[in-house]
């Protein structure tokens, strides 16, 4: 039985999903946001809600939250000038962390598992910078003497886990593929994204960035 203070744990995702929904009326505007796109963009919220204010921990610890990383990656993408799609790729590069835990010696593929959901909702040019921003740092620590300076210890413990700087065959396939400069740039921004304290928009601006794009993709999504 729960103490009456204790909230059960669906209880409190129900009321997470009903504060999501009523402040989006308020926060963005979604006129011309085919339902499904809307759907989206309450789920995109919501996780952010439930999981976004949780700090890395273990071998993966940072000196952010999922959160301010993510609003710190798109801050530093719109500062560079990136297109809308490059911004919304930044800010929802690690949402397949959400989805699953597992233990610090295993990698989680959260990558392919973010990139798997974006693809339908937002399309090739938000899911493949996603989908390769793993291999983007092992591309970069092949190719750029300093980056693996630039690295955190979560970093570096992740990149062995994720198979270590590439081989020439591996740099050359990589280079090949739709969105790996996006992925480049991407990945440069993932590491700068670790500040503490560094101010930025609220997640509301980049709701809001992710709102435009789905306009552009009602079309599509009219006929999923």
């Amino acid at each position: 039985m729960h103490d009456r203070h204790d909230t059960p744990p669906a209880e409190s995702a129900a009321r997470a999903a009903s504060e999501v929904h009523q402040s989006l009326m308020h926060w963005i505007d979604l006129d011309g946001v085919e339902p499904a796109g809307a759907a989206a963009l309450e789920h995109l919220a919501l996780q952010f809600m439930l999981h976004g204010h949780q700090p890395y921990e273990g071998r993966r610890r940072e000196d952010v939250n999922a959160l301010e990383h993510a609003l710190q990656c798109a801050h530093l993408a719109e500062l560079a000038g990136a297109a809308p799609a490059l911004v919304a790729a930044a800010l929802l590069h690690d949402i397949g962390h959400f989805e699953i835990a597992l233990d610090d010696q295993v990698d989680d593929r959260h990558e392919d598992l973010a990139a798997d959901w974006l693809a339908p909702v937002f399309g090739a040019a938000v899911a493949d910078p996603v989908r390769l921003h793993v291999a983007a740092k092992r591309y970069l620590v092949a190719v750029d003497d300093h980056y693996a300076e630039r690295l955190s210890p979560a970093s570096v413990h992740s990149l062995a886990l994720q198979g270590g700087a590439f081989d020439r065959d591996e740099i050359a396939h990589f280079e090949s593929l739709p969105g790996a400069q996006d992925a480049v740039q991407l990945r440069r921004w993932d590491e700068a994204a670790k500040m503490t304290g560094r101010l930025t928009p609220p997640l509301a601006h980049y709701l809001g960035v992710l709102a435009d794009l789905l306009r552009q993709q009602a079309p599509r999504l009219s006929l999923a």
